[in-house]
């Protein structure tokens, strides 16, 4: 049976809140790049262009444990972009809560980016742009009347596919996040612990819990990617 009684724990309980709040967090973050970074990568200078590509697709061909160590010594105590952020920001990324949302964000963005970018590069879609932009519909006009509408499905498909992956990161959420029980150890994270505790039947429960929620969301792709096809 379904070991309902593990997913009551306080660990449980505060991962589930914190998973939520990331994926929430992310679902917004993903939202709103997808489309600038999309056009970025595909237009512009060849040589900035294949670097912001690079990027964007590196948490898909880095294993995700380095990338995390590489980005804790970037955005750490004595790192370059750690130190720009208590600066001007007055944020840390590290062994934080900003920093399990950043590893999530960054972990399913080329999952997002990909999808947008190959919608926006739809011919039909530069035809009716420039229709607009000749009708004297300007930038956001266009983009909200025409593009928007056009890409809609695309981009629904892409942000439920970042979300899946935001659900599941570990990797670069161990290394800049440090699994703190309590504070930062997600749904994924205490699968980790419970298995390193031997509590077996809360891993089996949490792993069953989020299965259930990725196999909805792949089902929610599908429904809009066959939207998109008919």
């Amino acid at each position: 049976m379904f070991p309902l009684d593990e997913l009551s724990s306080p660990e449980v309980s505060f991962s589930l809140r914190l998973t939520l709040r990331t994926c929430a967090a992310c679902l917004v973050l993903h939202a709103v790049t997808a489309v600038p970074l999309a056009r970025w990568s595909g237009s512009g200078p060849a040589p900035l262009r294949r670097l912001l590509s690079f990027l964007i697709t590196l948490p898909l061909v880095f294993p995700p444990i380095a990338l995390g160590f590489m980005l804790l010594m970037f955005f750490g105590h004595e790192g370059w972009g750690g130190r720009l952020l208590r600066e001007t920001a007055g944020v840390s990324l590290v062994f934080s809560r900003p920093g399990i949302i950043f590893a999530a964000w960054l972990a399913g963005l080329p999952l997002v980016v990909k999808p947008v970018q190959a919608a926006l590069g739809a011919p039909e879609l530069k035809r009716l742009e420039e229709a607009a932009r000749v009708c004297g519909a300007g930038p956001l006009a266009a983009f909200l009347l025409v593009t928007l509408p056009l890409i809609r499905r695309g981009m629904a498909a892409g942000l439920l596919l970042g979300l899946t992956r935001a659900l599941g990161e570990v990797g670069m959420s161990l290394m800049l996040g440090g699994n703190i029980a309590g504070r930062t150890n997600t749904l994924s994270l205490e699968i980790f612990n419970s298995v390193s505790t031997g509590e077996y039947r809360r891993a089996a429960a949490l792993c069953l819990l989020l299965g259930l929620v990725s196999l909805l969301l792949y089902l929610a792709v599908e429904l809009c990617q066959n939207k998109r096809g008919t």
